[in-house]
């Protein structure tokens, strides 16, 4: 795994290519740090070499800021993990705008960037499949391609982005098969969602990143905003 660490403090530098290599020894991960000492710095290399698996910027930098930066890799990145490391910790909402993985409050406790790092590891190991079997035949695909699942009868109907399949199994026995972790949901009796394309919770909808809406029951509101908040934090928030 390749890490950019961009930090103008030689200390902070140290202390986190330091827990770096104890979290790649624990972990058994062939791991290279690069560090910049300036964004000016980190961007110059980064027009001739983009190939990194995580970016940490420290937010409080000379002319150019980690904030800045961050803007700048994603205009031409969208996909690449960025953790800001700060001193401050009101600086942690603009990271919405960015799509930021993560916060480290300075000083990093090495816990905390454990954690960011398994995540970020174990988002680049290959991902397990589902075989389903569908009326068109044998479907497989990550969960992370499912949307949402509709019942219909003693069947139901697998809602992908833009296609959807008609599964040869109950709504409930869908449920059962992606029911470790808290991904999925049970937000109506007819229908099972996945937190990860939930763009907010309401009253009596849930509405998916697209659009879409689906009927979220008054009986269990609590109980799936309270799951879509939990899901939130640790898959895509800013916790520090």
């Amino acid at each position: 795994m390749r890490i950019a660490v961009c930090e103008d403090e030689a200390v902070q530098r140290e202390l986190l290519g330091r827990y770096v290599q104890e979290w790649a020894q624990a972990a058994g991960a062939r791991t290279e740090v690069v560090f910049f000492d300036s964004g000016g710095s980190f961007l110059f290399a980064w027009e001739d070499d983009r190939a990194y698996d995580l970016v940490m910027l420290d937010i409080e930098m000379g002319e150019l800021n980690g904030m800045d930066l961050a803007a700048r890799i994603r205009r031409q990145d969208q996909e690449v993990p960025i953790v800001f490391v700060t001193g401050y910790e009101e600086y942690m909402a603009y990271g919405y705008d960015v799509a930021a993985l993560h916060y480290l409050v300075k000083p990093v406790k090495k816990n905390r960037l454990f954690t960011v790092l398994d995540r970020v590891w174990q988002g680049r190991q290959p991902k397990e499949k589902l075989l389903l079997d569908a009326d068109q035949g044998m479907v497989s695909l990550t969960r992370g391609k499912i949307w949402y699942a509709e019942a219909t009868g003693h069947q139901c109907i697998l809602c992908l982005e833009k296609e959807s399949h008609r599964l040869k199994c109950s709504i409930g026995a869908l449920e059962k098969r992606l029911a470790d972790g808290r991904q999925f949901v049970k937000c109506h009796r007819s229908y099972l969602v996945n937190l990860e394309h939930v763009a907010a919770v309401q009253k009596s909808d849930l509405i998916l990143d697209d659009g879409r809406q689906i009927p979220l029951s008054r009986y269990v509101y609590r109980q799936v905003n309270e799951a879509f908040v939990a899901f939130y934090k640790d898959c895509k928030g800013m916790s520090v």
